[in-house]
């Protein structure tokens, strides 16, 4: 049983851009969904696609690369687990890398980067951060 089903997904994106694959195929969930959203608006990655299989769907993820085949994810860490909740006020949510990456934050106005949250002026809990 898996108990940190995006930090398996983070994980899986990593493993998968180390290795230069083009694609990677993960469980599916609406979480999940909203996360690879932000990271194909953001720019981080080419698309994804979902397959709706039962008894759960799954979703596979097109990785992008820059003209020289390096990833454009250089680092993606998970901040808010299962055990530790990690909880912001927009007032402090910090910039990740200088505001070269961005933080995607869980809001009561759903899920969107800590740019977006901080504009909207509400805080919430800190899911990853990416650069």
């Amino acid at each position: 049983m898996m108990t940190d089903p995006i930090a398996d997904m983070l994980t899986r994106i990593k493993n998968a851009l180390q290795n230069r694959h083009k694609r990677v195929v993960v469980p599916s969930s609406k979480i999940k969904l909203a996360i690879l959203k932000i990271l194909k608006e953001e720019g981080y990655i080419e698309d994804f696609i979902y397959h709706d299989e039962k008894p759960q769907g799954k979703i596979e993820i097109v990785l992008k690369y820059d003209e020289f085949k390096r990833p454009v994810i250089s680092g993606i860490k998970r901040v808010s687990k299962p055990g530790r909740r990690i909880y912001r006020r927009y007032k402090d949510l910090s910039k990740v890398l200088d505001g070269l990456g961005i933080a995607i934050v869980s809001t009561s106005q759903g899920i969107m980067t800590d740019h977006e949250a901080k504009r909207r002026k509400v805080g919430g809990e800190v899911i990853c951060e990416i650069w």
